[in-house]
């Protein structure tokens, strides 16, 4: 492994540091990387790691020359867990699949889970008592799995919840290894951690399985789940049991994991800044009036979109995009050799001062309708972006906006003294020892 372009050092960096640097902190080997320029790079064995930190280059990757990068090889590789679906199929076999998923996420469709996602909201915050400290990560993780579940299959799992959060943990320790060398290999021992995510996922499997056959025998379109299992393309035909697997199983680790992380960022930012909380409560107040948030009040709930949208810029849950070029290429002017792992991170660019003055200071109204207007594409991209964009982006809007306004209505938070609060960029970008926190009443 040579170097080319590293954060800088007093002396020079021995063959394994960088592999060895980015595992052990990967947001900051990141960061000072991009300090080197818009295009760095650095090697492990033959193969070039390069990381883009300008929203053109973003652009390049993901929209004008997508069609020359596949996903990276560790995304490949949970295809042993995830299959081929939405976020590891390739090609043109990924576009048939979005072109036969996408009608589930029409705006009319979203929009009739809105009463759900209050409902669960609602119950969530209800058992709460004045004082009382708590793990506000867990709370969410298990809020947004209970709304995931309610709209994608129709089914309450809060009696599951439990096994259910439990076998996610396990499959998330098993995907901090496909950037391992010999990921594959490591995979396959059995080792303990090995042994529980590979019965977790038999447990999940079972569950998605169980839902899939009973929604085919209702031949109802009630849910998410329906509408997939009933998705009709008169070119590839519709979905089989192993597909519509590999889709539910990718919308339910991701549509309720990422939503979560992003919600417990956002709250802890807004215990850091009661100016902040205080002026989104005052709307939440003036717009709802103490009801439940309805789909018709999102447009009035702009500064809660707002507050939402800083807290991902942060922290973003897809902390970084990775891509692998199938033929020699640029980017820019740069040459990116085939074979090259091209590394987009959004946690770098929402943190880029040219963009966003001031960068880690926590403010919404960078995502005023003006703010916005004035930057270029591409500089704010937590979900992705071009045709591998995040196909539940809408659904993820409309759940922390509707989750922040229903807190905000009852409750202040505000972070437990001590608690270490530590990014831990896996999957997802979690807060690695949760996020202790007190409720008080407004």
């Amino acid at each position: 492994m040579s170097v080319e372009s590293m954060p800088h050092r007093p002396r020079p960096w021995l063959p394994w540091e960088p592999l060895l640097a980015f595992r052990r902190d990967p947001l900051a080997f990141l960061s000072a990387l991009a300090q080197q320029g818009p295009v760095a790079r650095f090697h492990v064995g033959p193969r070039a790691i390069v990381l883009l930190s300008r929203p053109e280059l973003f652009r390049e990757l993901l929209v004008t020359r997508q069609r020359q990068f596949v996903k990276s090889g560790a995304l490949r590789r949970s295809k042993r867990v995830l299959g081929e679906g939405l976020l590891t199929s390739e090609g043109d076999a990924h576009l048939r699949q979005r072109k036969l998923i996408q009608p589930a996420f029409h705006r009319q469709r979203i929009a009739g889970f809105a009463e759900t996602m209050a409902e669960e909201a609602t119950a969530a915050i209800a058992g709460g008592r004045s004082g009382e400290t708590f793990d506000l990560n867990g709370a969410v993780l298990r809020l947004t799995l209970g709304i995931v579940a309610r709209t994608l299959f129709s089914t309450d799992v809060s009696g599951e919840a439990a096994a259910i959060e439990s076998a996610i943990d396990d499959l998330l320790e098993l995907f901090d290894t496909v950037t391992l060398p010999f990921s594959d290999l490591l995979q396959r021992l059995p080792t303990a951690t090995n042994r529980r995510a590979w019965r977790s996922l038999a447990y999940l499997e079972a569950l998605v399985y169980r839902l899939i056959a009973a929604r085919r025998a209702e031949n109802a379109e009630r849910d998410l789940l329906g509408m997939l299992v009933a998705a009709h393309d008169p070119e590839s035909g519709g979905m089989d049991d192993r597909q519509v697997r590999d889709e539910v199983l990718t919308l339910f680790l991701a549509g309720h994991e990422t939503t979560a992380n992003a919600l417990s960022w956002t709250c802890f930012l807004l215990a850091q800044h009661p100016d902040v909380a205080a002026r989104m409560a005052a709307e939440v107040d003036a717009v709802l009036g103490g009801r439940a948030p309805a789909f018709e009040d999102l447009p009035r709930l702009a500064y809660t979109e707002q507050v939402f949208a800083e807290g991902m810029r942060l922290y973003p849950p897809g902390w970084a995009i990775a891509r692998q070029a199938i033929e020699a290429t640029t980017l820019g002017e740069a040459p990116i050799p085939r074979g090259s792992i091209v590394i987009a991170s959004p946690y770098v660019l929402h943190r880029s001062p040219e963009f966003f003055p001031d960068p880690l200071r926590f403010d919404p109204e960078r995502f005023s309708p003006a703010a916005k207007a004035a930057r270029p594409a591409f500089t704010y991209c937590p979900f992705g972006g071009g045709i591998r964009g995040c196909i539940g982006e809408p659904f993820a809007w409309m759940e922390g906006v509707i989750v922040l306004a229903t807190i905000a209505q009852r409750w202040r938070l505000e972070l437990e003294p001590g608690h270490p609060v530590v990014p831990q960029p896996l999957v997802t970008l979690r807060p690695k020892h949760g996020m202790r926190m007190r409720v008080l009443p407004r």
